[in-house]
C-alpha cells in the first residue's frame, strides 16, 4: 500500500511538472485521452469481465458529436463536451441493451457488428464529412471563463478530466457495485443463484464505459482540432484492447500504462520506421503477453504480493 502510494504522488507530481519538462504539450493530451479511454474500457472487461470488440464506436461518436456542435452550431467547449458524453451514453444503451444477452465471443461479435454499423452511418452521414471528417474544431473558452487556446490550459484541463475519471472509476470498482460486478465477472450463475440482477449490473457498467469513453473522445476532438474516420474505425478498438492487455486488466493503473507505452511508439516511431511502427507495438505486445501473462503492472502486483506472503512467514 504504501508503494502504491508513493507511485501515485510520483506520477502527480510528474504530470503537474510536464510543462516545466519540455514535453510536447499535445503529446500528453493525447495521451491523457487514450489513458482514459483505456481505463473506461478497463471498467469493462477487467473489472465486469465483458470484450467489447467495438468501444471506439463510443469514443468516435462522442468526438463527431461534440465537433460537429463546436464548429457548425458555435456550441461553447463544455455543453459540446457534455454532448459528446450524452450520445456515447445513449448508444452505449443501445448496444448494451442487445449485447449483454449474450456472453464470451457472441458478446463480442455483436459489439463488433454494432460499432461497424456505427462506422458506416459516421461515412455516409453528411454532417460528419465523411472520408474528410470534420476539421478545424475551435476549443472555445470553458463556461465562458478560461480559453482553452493555450495548449498548457488545455492540458490542465485535460489532466483534471483524467484525475476525475480514474478517482471516479475507483470509487466505483471498490463500492457494492463493483463488487457485485467482479462476482459477475468471477461466476455469473453463482451471482444470479444470490439473487443478483446480473442484466441490470451488466448494463449499468457497459454504459459507464460507453459514457466514459465518450468523454475521451470529445477531449481528443478540442485537443486535436479534428475528428476522422480513424476515431470510430475498428482498429482504434483493437489499440484500447492492447492497452488494457500490456498494462494489465483489473488493475487500476495498468490500462495507464499500456495507453503510454502504446501512444509514446506510435508518436515517435512513426517517423524513424513509417508504417512498421505497428509490426514493432505487435512484437512488444507479444514479448509482454509471454513475460508478463496479467500485465506489466498485474505482473508487478503480484510480485509484490508474494514478496509480502514471504515476510509474513518470515
Amino acid at each position: 500500500m504504501r508503494s502504491s502510494g508513493v507511485f501515485y504522488v510520483l506520477a502527480a507530481v510528474f504530470a503537474l511538472c510536464v510543462p516545466l519538462l519540455g514535453i510536447y504539450p499535445v503529446f500528453m493530451m493525447k495521451l491523457l485521452c487514450f489513458a482514459m479511454f483505456a481505463c473506461a474500457y478497463n471498467l469493462l472487461l477487467g473489472f465486469g469481465g465483458m470484450l467489447s470488440f467495438g468501444h471506439a464506436a463510443f469514443f468516435g461518436s462522442a468526438a463527431y458529436a461534440t465537433a460537429w456542435l463546436a464548429t457548425a452550431r458555435g456550441w461553447g467547449s463544455a455543453p459540446a463536451i457534455l454532448a459528446g458524453v450524452v450520445v456515447s451514453a445513449v448508444l452505449g444503451l443501445f448496444v448494451g441493451v442487445i449485447a449483454i444477452r449474450r456472453r464470451g465471443i457472441y458478446f463480442a461479435m455483436i459489439t463488433l457488428a454494432l460499432a461497424q454499423l456505427i462506422y458506416f452511418v459516421c461515412l455516409e452521414a453528411p454532417f460528419t464529412g465523411g472520408e474528410n471528417g470534420v476539421q478545424g474544431v475551435p476549443r472555445g473558452s470553458l463556461l465562458g471563463v478560461l480559453s482553452l487556446t493555450s495548449d498548457i490550459v488545455m492540458y490542465y484541463v485535460v489532466l483534471a478530466a483524467f484525475v476525475a475519471v480514474f478517482w471516479f472509476i475507483r470509487r466505483v470498482v471498490q463500492s457494492p457495485f463493483g463488487q457485485v460486478l467482479k462476482a459477475i465477472r468471477e461466476n455469473e450463475p453463482r451471482a444470479i443463484s444470490l439473487g443478483f440482477d446480473v442484466n441490470r449490473y451488466k448494463l449499468v457498467a457497459f454504459v459507464l464505459s460507453a459514457a466514459l469513453s465518450g468523454l475521451a473522445g470529445s477531449l481528443k476532438a478540442l485537443v486535436l482540432g479534428f475528428v476522422t474516420l480513424s476515431d470510430v474505425l475498428q482498429a482504434n478498438s483493437g489499440e484500447v484492447i492492447l492497452m488494457t492487455l500490456l498494462g494489465g486488466t483489473g488493475t487500476f493503473f495498468g490500462p495507464v500504462i499500456g495507453a503510454a507505452m502504446v501512444v509514446t511508439l506510435q508518436e515517435y516511431l512513426s517517423d524513424i520506421v513509417g508504417g512498421w511502427v505497428t509490426v514493432i507495438i505487435g512484437g512488444v505486445f507479444i514479448v509482454c503477453v509471454l513475460a508478463f501473462r496479467r500485465g506489466i503492472v498485474g505482473e508487478l502486483e503480484a510480485l509484490s504480493a508474494r514478496r509480502i506472503k514471504v515476510l509474513k512467514k518470515q
